[in-house]
């Protein structure tokens, strides 16, 4: 798109099916190398990528011409069908339904990086739904209970 100029960076945060625990940390690398190849492939920015072992953090941009649900589908299309052929993570069966999606500033741009890198720290003091129940809030966003767990 010519003369189309946007700044909108995505903090996504999805989780396994079932938050099963099976994203092992032995074999993580491989799948962020892969996420950033679905990003180079869909003209998306990937700016960071993190996981615990039932969940994923990405911050990243948007190419112009995909929408966000667009882009949702591709990666957990890609990413699941690339797990199951590799075999990386056993006992791995899917992506949740749904996922979390946040608009950041610029100014906020460095604080999520940061973030996002140091989940392991984070989660000593909270666990998946507690994070995500935490980022709901702080983005005001209403929800059902019954559709987190």
């Amino acid at each position: 798109m010519a003369n189309t100029y946007t700044q909108i960076l995505y903090h996504i945060v999805f989780s396994t099916k079932e938050r099963a625990t099976v994203l092992r940390e032995i074999r993580r690398e491989e799948f962020f190398r892969y996420v950033w190849g679905v990003h180079q492939g869909l003209n998306c920015h990937l700016h960071r990528i993190n996981a615990m072992d039932d969940h994923v953090h990405i911050l990243m941009a948007l190419h112009t011409s995909l929408s966000l649900a667009d882009y949702m589908r591709e990666l957990k299309a890609n990413t699941s069908r690339w797990i199951s052929q590799e075999g990386i993570f056993p006992g791995f069966n899917g992506w949740q339904d749904g996922y979390g999606a946040f608009t950041i500033s610029v100014r906020e741009k460095d604080a999520v990086i940061s973030y996002i890198k140091d989940q392991q720290v984070h989660h000593q003091q909270i666990d998946y739904l507690g994070e995500l129940r935490r980022m709901l809030d702080e983005a005001r966003i209403k929800y059902d209970d019954r559709y987190i767990a």
